[in-house]
Formats: structure tokens, C-alpha cells, sequence
């Protein structure tokens, strides 16, 4: 019941104020038009002067000074009310009103009073057409012009007319007679016709108050965000704008503190988006309640809530930052549940940090973006080396895309050596890529960049084609091993790629080495198990890369049969020294004897490291100290000429010398 009473109440009241609006309005009709008002006012000035001097009456001329007494008074009540219409409040329309309604009927009574005298006291034709004419004209005028306010106007007309149709009547003789008769039905038209304009009046008032109120509902409904009822990033925008545009310094600074949720996506997924919803709608009212007046904030989309602060520089912004922190430093509790999620945040004030809205956002938007890469629940103020390191990835992107359309990407070759023969046993290929601005750009620069914009697929597929196009042309026992990304083992396309590969080279699936790390088994859901066994019944040798840098290296041997396994660099920079690194090796060695495995030693950079290895048992080694990666034509001479490993060292050692002289 109570609920039910309060939305009464919220309906009279809405009523009354629509009402008091039009009331308003209809108050402001009668100001509408003060040329009219003047004119009206000289008319009747000059024809009661002119009734005045034709009858040289004192009487007339009374009833002529008052009149024009009366028309001044009106017209400088209509000027002062122009003048005071901007600062009065709403109850000052109902004095103006009533200033008005007394104005109009006193105007129109002395009309009347001097019809009626003129009529009745003399017997000039001219005198009775002027005084007949200007209450007529007044009141005729009069029914439209105040229908705004219909009493007004129905006052007037009946003081204007009714004792000018007395006077006639008196006035005797059977025209007199009938035209006062006419005079009274005119009454009764000219009410009939102010009642109908009031009501049109009325109704498109209120028609045009019911759309402004909608015009009002929509436009707040298109800045406010739907879930959580603050505003969106339509509304914060312009505001932004507003404030850049009202900005009377380009010193006046603005600060902007952009903000995403970390593991919001765990809460959808785990929780589901009811609860996803519920953990939105808090954190907007703990943010509302955190600022306490300090700014305004907005839900730019999904968990992105950007905070403006006007008037607020770094020195004040990092400090709300570091609050905006500790509220979800420890989680959210929604209802019952409590949700793991913190904050990240990225700041950027203007105008040092941008000189317009897009500037200033996208500036906040690196920084947020450099706060999640720092490891998350941390404010990062945004720097310049921010915005090149965005032009440069954003470079990156536009460059990769055309070098892959255009085939610009360079598949170079680097050698493994066999220990025992001293030979090339394998040669794995790594991309190389000029960028036409940038120039050499290192895989471990582009490769990530490239999975993210999701083209890694497409250039694992150009670069086994390569690899296949090279290795059929040297010896048959010399192997091409590829890297292999995650992302290309859980697409499913890979396989369909390798076996086309094959047979447009004509390479013998044994001589191709697919190299994988660990990661792929961390989300293995049994598709990329199944893949390998089936790559593998086709004679594709499988290699574990990077080994023993992850977690449980050792279970996944357990689990996974792999032909080789690559010893991370890692293991060999200290291995003269390190008794550790050393015990590690030589476990792995035995370790792959007795699994039958082959084992490569990456790395290696010293004759030192290449004796250990050596001793050690390690199979193959792959390293700087005999050959960086090369050109398809250069490792092919290197094979053709039976370079081992010795000639290879030489051969490294003359290049060397000869790019330091």
C-alpha cells in the first residue's frame, strides 16, 4: 500500500508541475507580443483624443487622459516583466498575471465607460462611430489575442461591449437598436471563440510538455548506462568535452582514470553473467560512494569504468587511485558470494597527457594496458615511451599483415650439429622479417603481436611450406625442424597444413621435426594429444622444446611419446661453474639414453660449454659459437661443402674478426 501511495503521490505531483508549466506559459502568451500591446494602446490613445477635441467635453477628456493613464501603465509593466523574465521563479507568474488581468480590465471597463458616455451625451454621428468602432475593434482584437487566459478575455470583451450596448440601446432609433442587439451576440461569439482557443492553446501546451518530457526521458536514458545506472561512454565523452571546452587555461587540468576489473572474465564464466551482472552494479556504487563528489564515472563497456576528475592533477589522482585499489584490493563481496577480482587502473591528466578527449583517453587506455602488463591490481601513470611503444606495435600490425600477404617474410635456417660425426644433422627454421620503417624486428617482438591479432596461424602454415621447399633439396639425412605455436596445435588446421606442405615439396614426413613447448598441455583437453599421436603415425618426428623450464616436464615425457628433447639455454650459460646446471645435464643425457630420445643442447656459445656437453652425452648443440641462424642459400652451401663442426667455428670466428675490423 505504501508503494502504491507513493507512486500516486509522484503522479500529482508530476501533474502539478505540468500544470504550473502551463499556467506559465499561458501567463507568458499574454507578454507575447508587445508590438501589439503598443499598438492597441496608441489606437485608442489617439481616438479618445480625437473624441476629446471634436466634443471639447471635460467629461471625454477625462475618460481619455485615464485611458492613456491606463495604456502606459501596461506597456511599462510589459517592459519591466521582459526585463525581470529571466530571474523571476515560478511564483512570480502568477503576479504577473494578475498585474495583467487588472491592466486589461481596466482598459477595456474605460472603453466601455466611454462608449457609453459618448453615446448617451451627444449627438455627433462622428463621435458614436469612434466610440462604437474602438470598443468593437478592442474587443474583437482582444478574443484572440488574451484566449491564453479565457476570463481575461471574456472580462474584456463583456467590459468592453456590454455598455457600449447600452449605450446604444439609450441612444434611441432603430438602427442604434440593432446594432446593440448584434453587439450582445457578439458577446457571446467572441467568448465562444476565446473558449476554443484556450483549449487549443491548452492542449498543444501540454501536447508540447509531454514531449519534452519524453525528449528529457530519452536523452537521459541514451547517457545512462542500462545496468548499473550511472553514465555511459556516450555521456562521459561529452563531458569530457564540456570540460575541455569550458576550460578557461590550457593549464586547467583534468585527470582520467581509467579502470578495468582483473578476472572478470573467470567471475562470467565460473558464476555465470547473472552474477557477472551483480558484481557490475556493485563495483559502480562502491566507485560512486568512493568519490563522494570528487568526480563523475562511467561504464565504457563490459568491466571498463572510466572516472573524470575535473580541476585534479598526478599529485591528486594517485592517491584516489591507490583508494579505487584498496576498496577491491581484497575482493568483492556480492551478497553471499565473494569474488577474487581487483582493480587495474591507468591515469592520464590533460592537458600534459592530451590535448582533446580521443588524445586524452586513448592515453589513459595505454596506461591501463601497461598496468595489466606489470602484473595487474596497480595504477600506472601514463609516459610518453607508452604512446612509441603503441605507435610502434600499431606499425608493427599494419606491416605484418602486408608482409604476409606479399610473402616479405624470410624463413632463415639455423644449424644443429651432430657431436659424434661433427656434422649438420638438423636445421631448425627461424623467421626473419625487414620492416620497410623499422627495419630487422625480432620474432621475439612480432610473434606475440602476431598471435594476438590471431595471423600466427597463417604464418606457422607459411613457414612449414618454406621450411618443406628447402629441406627437400639437401641430403636425406639432414632434418628441418618448426616451432610450433599453441595457438596453431589447438586450431586443428595444422595437420591439413603439414600433409599439404608435404606433398607439394615431396619431403619425407620423417625428415620434418614439429618443436613444441610445454605450455600446450597446460588447457590439453585429449585434441592436442590426439593430434600429435596422429602426426606422428604419419612418421612426423615430435620435439619437446625448452625443457625443464615449466612445471612437470618430467610427466609429460610420461605421458607423451617425443622423439628429442632441446635443452633450454638456460642450463648451459653456467654449466663450467654451476655444479647444479651440470647435474642437471647429465641427468638429462641418461635420462634421453634411456628413453631413447635424441637430445639437443641450445646455447651453446663457448668451446667450453661445447666440451661439457660434449662429455656429457648430449646428442646434438645448436649455438652461436658455430653458426647463427643463415639464409636458405647459405646453410645450403654449408651442407653441400660437408662443414663440420670445427669448420663451422672457424668460419664463425673470420666473420667476427672481419665486422670488427
Amino acid at each position: 500500500m505504501r508503494t502504491i501511495y507513493k507512486k500516486l503521490m509522484m503522479v500529482v505531483a508530476n501533474r502539478k508541475v505540468q500544470e504550473a508549466d502551463i499556467h506559465r506559459a499561458l501567463v507568458e502568451t499574454l507578454y507575447a507580443s508587445p508590438a501589439s500591446l503598443a499598438i492597441g494602446a496608441l489606437a485608442g490613445l489617439v481616438i479618445s483624443m480625437t473624441m476629446a477635441f471634436i466634443s471639447r467635453d471635460l467629461l471625454v477628456w477625462i475618460s481619455a487622459g485615464m485611458i492613456s493613464l491606463i495604456a502606459l501603465g501596461r506597456i511599462i509593466s510589459a517592459v519591466y516583466y521582459y526585463r525581470q523574465k529571466r530571474s523571476q521563479e515560478s511564483a512570480s507568474y502568477h503576479f504577473w498575471g494578475n498585474v495583467y488581468e487588472l491592466g486589461a480590465w481596466a482598459y477595456a471597463a474605460m472603453l466601455g465607460v466611454q462608449a457609453f458616455v459618448t453615446l448617451i451625451r451627444f449627438d455627433d454621428p462622428a463621435i458614436h462611430m469612434l466610440s462604437v468602432l474602438l470598443a468593437v475593434g478592442y474587443a474583437a482584437g482582444i478574443a484572440g489575442r488574451n484566449a491564453g487566459r479565457v476570463e481575461i478575455a471574456v472580462g474584456q470583451v463583456c467590459l468592453a461591449l456590454l455598455p457600449t450596448a447600452a449605450g446604444l440601446w439609450l441612444a434611441g432609433g432603430q438602427g442604434y437598436h440593432v446594432l446593440a442587439v448584434i453587439l450582445l451576440v457578439m458577446v457571446l461569439g467572441m467568448a465562444e471563440i476565446s473558449r476554443t482557443t484556450h483549449r487549443i492553446v491548452v492542449e498543444a501546451l501540454r501536447g508540447k510538455r509531454q514531449k519534452s518530457l519524453l525528449a528529457t526521458k530519452y536523452e537521459r536514458l541514451a547517457r545512462q548506462d542500462s545496468l548499473t545506472g550511472i553514465e555511459n561512454r556516450m555521456a562521459m565523452q561529452i563531458r569530457l568535452r564540456d570540460a575541455f571546452d569550458a576550460s578557461d587555461s590550457p593549464q586547467d587540468r583534468l585527470a582520467v582514470l581509467w579502470m578495468d576489473l582483473d578476472r572478470f572474465k573467470e567471475v562470467n564464466d565460473s558464476q555465470g553473467h547473472m552474477m557477472g551482472d551483480a558484481l557490475l552494479i556493485t563495483v559502480a556504487e562502491k566507485i560512486s560512494a568512493l568519490l563522494a563528489g570528487r568526480g563523475y564515472v562511467a561504464r565504457f563497456g563490459g568491466d571498463e569504468f572510466v572516472i573524470l576528475c575535473p580541476g585534479v592533477g598526478l599529485k591528486e589522482a594517485q592517491p584516489l587511485a591507490d583508494d579505487i585499489l584498496a576498496t577491491f584490493g581484497c575482493g568483492v563481496d556480492v551478497g553471499p558470494h565473494h569474488l577474487p577480482v581487483t582493480a587495474s587502473i591507468g591515469i592520464a591528466v590533460g592537458p600534459q597527457d592530451g590535448q582533446d578527449v580521443d588524445e586524452l583517453l586513448q592515453h589513459a587506455d595505454l596506461a591501463l594496458y601497461e598496468a595489466k602488463t606489470r602484473g595487474r591490481n596497480c595504477a600506472v601513470p601514463f609516459a610518453r615511451v607508452m604512446k612509441e611503444r603503441f605507435n610502434r606495435i600499431h606499425e608493427i600490425e599494419r606491416g605484418l599483415r602486408l608482409a604476409l600477404e606479399q610473402e616479405e617474410l624470410a624463413v632463415w635456417f639455423q644449424p644443429i650439429f651432430d657431436v659424434q660425426s661433427g656434422q649438420i644433422h638438423i636445421c631448425e627454421a627461424l623467421l626473419r622479417w625487414r620492416h620497410p620503417v623499422l627495419g630487422a624486428v625480432s620474432p621475439g617482438e612480432f610473434i606475440p603481436i602476431a598471435e594476438s591479432m590471431g595471423l600466427i596461424e597463417a604464418i606457422t602454415h607459411y613457414v612449414i611450406r618454406q621450411a618443406c621447399r628447402e629441406a627437400v633439396n639437401w641430403p636425406e639425412d639432414v632434418r628441418v625442424a618448426v616451432n610450433i605455436s599453441p595457438i596453431s596445435l589447438r586450431s586443428g588446421e595444422l595437420p591439413s597444413a603439414i600433409i599439404s606442405a608435404l606433398l607439394e615439396s615431396g619431403l619425407a614426413p620423417s625428415r620434418l621435426e614439429l618443436e613444441v613447448t610445454e605450455s600446450i598441455f597446460l588447457h590439453d583437453d585429449g585434441q592436442t594429444h590426439q593430434m600429435l599421436q596422429d602426426l606422428q603415425k604419419i612418421g612426423l618426428r615430435m620435439v619437446l622444446d625448452d625443457f625443464g623450464t615449466g612445471y612437470s616436464s618430467l610427466s609429460y615425457l610420461r605421458s607423451y611419446r617425443f622423439d628429442s628433447i632441446k635443452i633450454d639455454r638456460c642450463f648451459l650459460r653456467g654449466i663450467v661453474t654451476s655444479r647444479e646446471d651440470q647435474a642437471i645435464v647429465r641427468a638429462v643425457g641418461h635420462m634421453a639414453d634411456a628413453l631413447d630420445m635424441e637430445i639437443v643442447a641450445e646455447g651453446i656459445e663457448t668451446i667450453e660449454q661445447l666440451d661439457y656437453v660434449r662429455l656429457a652425452g648430449i646428442h646434438n648443440v645448436q649455438g652461436f659459437l658455430m653458426s647463427p641462424a643463415r639464409t636458405a642459400d647459405e646453410v645450403m652451401e654449408m651442407i653441400a661443402q660437408g662443414i663440420r663442426i670445427k669448420d663451422a667455428m672457424a668460419r664463425r670466428r673470420d666473420e667476427i674478426r672481419a665486422r670488427c675490423a
